[in-house]
């Protein structure tokens, strides 16, 4: 039976796995030792460096779907990646193997129905550890390049969710054959009861897990990549209207922004010279060092200048 409780940082760590047994797997990959006595779930978490609401939000979502998107820019992602990789450890290096010498004492591998299932076991093994080990070496590397504040162009998790299909079917497969086909024996029946049920449960760990990345972790990294992204611009818009670090010293004249600004109206260099009361060539010397100055060389880039450090108004500009 689903539990509806949503827990919070201050229910204490031992009620919380009292109630949910399931949560114990969720624990090592957090990176959460046991022993933490009656402490809150906000101390267990800070003691062992995990962040809180990263916590909470993966394990409220695991035991009843419990989960507020609109508060994804509270995850930590690096907890969350941490998660994810320390989840593909044990499945990997643990619950597959495990449920291998399981099997391989519940059947007679002689019998060919039982030799038929160890060999599907172990595809159903090599698909699951490719697709584990793909996530390994694309997407994981490309979030760390995100948390680093780079945005490779040649990947991103629009690329992973729509690689990111079922790869459970063979497992439910392979529990219909047992059920179904596996020839009885009074001898290896409770074992192979006992396996069964831990294939399930297998199988229920796998489908949270895949859940969890596509709910919780694909879209907490899309909006990193907005954020990113959006940064990125605006890096790129104040580099084309302010002057670089290395001319901070050279401002424009009064003289130069009465150019600036008469550019950006519109006035060509001998309405500029008239207006100003300067010869044309000494407008030309003017529009030379401005370029130098802000390294702007279009009449964009001058009229966000403008506009931006207060020299014309918007309204007043042709856009």
């Amino acid at each position: 039976m689903k539990n509806h409780k949503v827990y919070e940082a201050d229910d204490k760590m031992i009620s919380l796995i009292r109630d949910n047994y399931n949560v114990l797997q969720s624990l090592g990959c957090f990176g959460i030792n046991l022993g933490f006595g009656d402490k809150t779930v906000n101390e267990t978490c800070c003691d062992n460096g995990v962040d809180t609401y990263t916590f909470l939000a993966v394990v409220n979502y695991t035991i009843n779907g419990y989960y507020n998107a609109d508060d994804a820019d509270r995850l930590s992602i690096p907890t969350l990646l941490h998660y994810l990789q320390a989840c593909h450890v044990y499945y990997l290096d643990y619950q597959l193997p495990s449920i291998r010498r399981e099997l391989q004492e519940s059947i007679n591998e002689e019998d060919g129905v039982g030799h038929l299932i160890m060999k599907f076991y172990d595809e159903y093994s090599r698909e699951i550890r490719k697709h584990m080990k793909y996530e390994e070496r694309m997407l994981f590397p490309y979030v760390n390049s995100l948390l680093a504040n780079e945005v490779p162009g040649d990947y991103d998790i629009e690329t992973f969710s729509k690689k990111h299909g079922q790869t459970d079917q063979k497992l439910k497969e392979l529990k219909n054959i047992i059920l179904k086909y596996l020839p009885g024996d009074p001898q290896r029946n409770n074992k192979l009861t006992a396996t069964l049920y831990g294939i399930y449960n297998n199988e229920e760990w796998l489908n949270l897990h895949a859940s969890v990345e596509d709910n919780i972790f694909v879209p907490a990294i899309r909006k990193l990549e907005q954020r990113l992204r959006k940064d990125s611009v605006t890096k790129n818009i104040s580099t084309m209207v302010f002057p670089r670090q290395g001319d901070v010293g050279e401002q424009l004249s009064d003289r130069e922004k009465d150019v600036v600004v008469a550019l950006v109206q519109g006035m060509s260099n001998k309405q500029i010279a008239e207006h100003l009361y300067i010869s044309v060539n000494t407008v030309i010397t003017h529009r030379r060092n401005i370029a130098r100055k802000l390294q702007i060389h279009s009449s964009a880039g001058l009229t966000i200048y403008a506009i931006v450090n207060g020299l014309v108004d918007i309204s007043s500009v042709k856009l």
